[in-house]
């Protein structure tokens, strides 16, 4: 059953990693994709041919979304070809990583540009044809270091924590609207940004998981796929941790 089938998602930082993940997942129930990216024209050209071979409209967009002036302009083109999107996954992230006396004010300026001021920038300008449908899903693509704080991540951490306060605002804000707002929350995950973690560090990592594994993009991406849907009508302002146990609230 396609039961996103007709929607339209905008999904940030989709050329790879979690995001690459969740649009296919999108695409797979249906939904016509918008994939948002920041550098590879490659990866991204490869993300959408994945997506249009599973039936539905894909459209790319090269922007990088903590430049307010850049992002402005994807976001007049998709109110202009689009007339908006039904679903936002705010997932565009980057880590810059330094124990806090170490860290750069232009380490920390750009994490935040990137994580916390770019959620801003696209959905402040999407969410008004949300509001005026009735209907739209906001996904924030948070991480368990804002919930946890995480050592040599201050930038990073303090971006997910605001995302997830960011959740819990918005989502007061639209609830009678037809929006809802949710953050998944996920623990270590196989992707790009923890490749690089040495083998020592990945089994210390491993053991500490209640699973006994890092988690796959694949199973953050069903998490989202499911606040996207309309079994969730009734779920807003959520954090939702897919960790594998690894911190439960």
């Amino acid at each position: 059953m396609k039961m996103l089938k007709g929607k339209t998602a905008l999904v940030t930082g989709a050329s790879r990693g979690i995001g690459k993940s969740i649009a296919l997942e999108l695409a797979n129930n249906g939904c016509d994709v918008i994939v948002n990216y920041a550098h590879s024209d490659e990866a991204a050209n490869k993300t959408k041919a994945a997506i249009e071979a599973k039936g539905v409209k894909c459209t790319i967009y090269k922007a990088d979304i903590s430049q307010r002036d850049e992002c402005q302009k994807m976001v007049d083109d998709i109110l202009e070809k689009f007339d908006g999107v039904d679903i936002i996954v705010n997932n565009a992230g980057i880590n810059r990583d330094r124990t806090f006396l170490k860290m750069t004010c232009e380490m920390w300026d750009e994490v935040l540009g990137v994580n916390l001021n770019g959620p801003f920038n696209v959905t402040h300008g999407l969410l008004p044809k949300m509001i005026e449908r009735n209907w739209g899903r906001i996904i924030n693509i948070s991480s368990m270091g804002g919930q946890t704080g995480s050592f040599g991540q201050a930038n990073y951490s303090v971006t997910k924590g605001g995302l997830n306060a960011f959740t819990m605002t918005l989502a007061r804000e639209v609830a009678r609207k037809g929006v809802t707002v949710n953050s998944i929350s996920p623990g270590y995950t196989e992707t790009d940004m923890t490749s690089g973690i040495p083998e020592a560090v990945s089994r210390q990592i491993t053991s500490s998981i209640p699973m006994g594994r890092m988690g796959k993009p694949e199973e953050v991406a069903s998490a989202a796929v499911f606040v996207a849907s309309p079994s969730a009508s009734y779920i807003t302002g959520q954090v939702i941790c897919v960790n594998g146990g690894m911190y439960m609230n």
